[in-house]
């Protein structure tokens, strides 16, 4: 949006020219995120406080954390609703790894909510069936990708063997599909079950996030590309917008996580 806005004022002063790089909108995303998930902290703490949305501690695990019983979970929904501002302040809206990142935010903190509600329903740590999660999982990732193949070029898929820059070939659209869906069905769990080991997902994922930011940031310039020799990726720098976001959301969120924690993410922030 601000992206936008930039492209409009450009032409009342050159200035305004700063509000569409990527670097600036980065860093505008991050800061932003950070301080909406601060303010937000309260009223959302408050309001599952209100209606008795508690976190249920399994009674096999350590004695000590029984003491978190009573604090209220679903606190993804800090780093959910952030993050979702943030990037649509910030980021390229006619980006579309922008709209498929939003959307696998949006399904995944959904299958998280479900799971989360269930608990608080049947005041115990079960939550939605594992089976069950992994179906919803496996279908939303499938069409996730379904939505980004007929968004891209889909004729032309690549696998790209990492730290061997010559290890290059093609790929069918199955193997495209059997492999995303490993990526993400993969990687929202390992956040998820980093998470139950207790409460440890958020610094790892402002790592990670930080890393991708990165990552993204130069496989979208071509001339870092070129430079570095990793492939050049038209459009992917904008992601790092989406990352940036992620770290402010998850640096917010830890004020009030931090011991003694005020709220939990939940599976809603860590699916």
């Amino acid at each position: 949006m601000i992206e936008l806005l930039g492209s409009y004022l450009v032409v009342f002063d050159s200035g305004f020219d700063v509000l569409r790089y990527l670097t600036v909108r980065t860093i505008g995303g991050t800061i932003t995120a950070l301080f909406l998930s601060i303010f937000l902290g309260p009223i959302i703490i408050k309001y599952l406080n209100n209606l008795q949305f508690s976190q249920s501690i399994r009674d096999d695990g350590p004695q000590s954390h029984l003491s978190k019983a009573g604090t209220p979970t679903m606190g993804g929904l800090i780093i959910f609703t952030s993050l979702i501002i943030s990037t649509l302040l910030w980021a390229d809206l006619s980006n579309y790894y922008i709209w498929i990142l939003l959307l696998t935010t949006f399904l995944f903190a959904g299958i998280g909510s479900l799971d989360d509600y269930l608990k608080i329903k049947e005041k115990n740590s079960k939550g939605l069936k594992g089976k069950h999660k992994l179906i919803f999982q496996v279908l939303f990732s499938v069409l996730i990708l379904g939505i980004y193949l007929y968004l891209s070029d889909g004729d032309n898929l690549y696998f790209i063997l990492p730290f061997n820059k010559d290890f290059i070939f093609d790929i069918s659209i199955v193997f495209f599909i059997l492999f995303g869906i490993f990526v993400i069905v993969g990687s929202s769990n390992a956040v998820n079950l980093t998470d139950g080991l207790d409460g440890l997902a958020t610094v790892p994922v402002i790592l990670v996030a930080g890393c991708f930011a990165f990552i993204s940031y130069v496989s979208g310039n071509i001339i870092f590309a070129e430079y570095l020799l990793i492939p050049y990726i038209e459009g992917v720098g904008e992601v790092a917008v989406f990352c940036g976001a992620i770290i402010g959301a998850s640096i917010g969120f830890l004020w009030f996580n931090a011991p003694p924690a005020k709220i939990f993410m939940g599976d809603t922030g860590s699916l």
